[in-house]
């Protein structure tokens, strides 16, 4: 098959990008012909309310000399008006509530208008894919059609050794945004024990925060934005992950760490409610409450055993989210369309 992907993002640790990345992995392996579409090779304006437009612009002038395409496969909003204008059978991929995600981002007056705009873009698609039982519940409550594929990651491609710096190593690795729990994170960093060491890997708008967080104390460590290997790396050399996001889908850094056995601690929000079950699997806190977040790393980093009994469930539950099991249900939907 030809497959052209489109998406604002095909590299770094996002999981839109890694989900893209992994994507078109599997389906050159399994000899299909892949091209891409992203910011990464079209026009964008860098700043923030101008990037996605610009992009939703250039890569819809990019399909205008597109061609012979079977499959045309769209990932999140900002790519559906180029899905429009591409010759083949079109597939969008929402990876999350898209509007509430604005609405977190840019606030609720540029909510509504992405509201009126992801309408018009659900319709430009021949089928709707979600990656999480929230999106899905959503979106099917609001009369639409939609299939669940989750999140994937390559448990074999994540084989690099451990890098631990601390005896007591915490991690944070993603963007440094307000929807990600910044603000919670530092809060967290603000009143965990000193022999406790916290690091942060990321980049985006609360970065001078961060960064004035660890000229104030030394067992706060940021260490920028780094690459794939590096981060896997680094999880698999902490103790616990730690992610207070406000919105998830299926985390691709929970994955990861889930395939990478590092004890997880995350929010009980979206798609974390079906990748750890509270107590079993991992712990699940509210997003806002950065007390219970301290007290369970404590009670993480002491407690080897609890640890280990998180770390055997979650590894055997990821297992069914390697590319090898869920690309073959993309497979089977492009099939099915032509």
């Amino acid at each position: 098959m030809n497959i052209l992907l489109i998406s604002p993002t095909q590299s770094g640790i996002g999981g839109i990008a890694q989900h893209v990345q992994g994507l078109k992995n599997f389906l050159e392996k399994n000899e299909n012909s892949i091209e891409i579409i992203s910011s990464e090779n079209t026009f964008t304006i860098p700043v923030k309310g101008l990037k996605n437009p610009s992009f939703m612009i250039s890569s819809f002038l990019k399909t205008k000399f597109k061609k012979n395409f079977d499959i045309v496969h769209a990932h999140n909003i900002p790519s559906a008006l180029a899905m429009k204008n591409s010759p083949g059978k079109k597939i969008l991929t929402i990876h999350g509530i898209f509007s509430e995600q604005i609405d977190q981002l840019h606030g609720t007056t540029t909510g509504k208008i992405s509201k009126k705009y992801e309408k018009d873009a659900l319709s430009w698609a021949d089928v709707i894919t979600v990656i999480s039982k929230e999106s899905y519940d959503y979106y099917t409550s609001l009369g639409y059609k939609v299939i669940q594929i989750p999140n994937a990651i390559d448990i074999s491609s994540l084989s690099f050794d451990e890098d631990r710096k601390y005896e007591k190593q915490v991690i944070f690795a993603g963007r440094l945004s307000k929807e990600k729990g910044i603000r919670t994170l530092i809060e967290i960093c603000k009143n965990i024990p000193n022999d406790i060491h916290i690091i942060i890997i990321g980049d985006g708008p609360e970065v001078e925060n961060i960064k004035k967080l660890e000229s104030s104390q030394n067992n706060i460590h940021y260490l920028g934005s780094k690459n794939h290997q590096h981060t896997i790396s680094l999880i698999k050399g902490s103790d616990v992950l730690i992610q207070p996001s406000f919105s998830e889908g299926i985390s691709t850094t929970i994955l990861e760490s889930m395939a990478c056995k590092t004890a997880i601690i995350t929010s009980n929000v979206g798609g974390n409610l079906e990748l750890i079950q509270n107590q079993e699997s991992g712990i699940l806190v509210e997003p806002t409450n950065h007390e219970m977040f301290c007290k369970k790393i404590i009670e993480l980093i002491s407690d080897k055993h609890l640890r280990e009994k998180f770390i055997t469930l979650s590894y055997e539950t990821v297992k069914k989210y390697d590319w090898k099991n869920i690309g073959k249900q993309y497979l089977e939907l492009y099939n099915s369309l032509l």
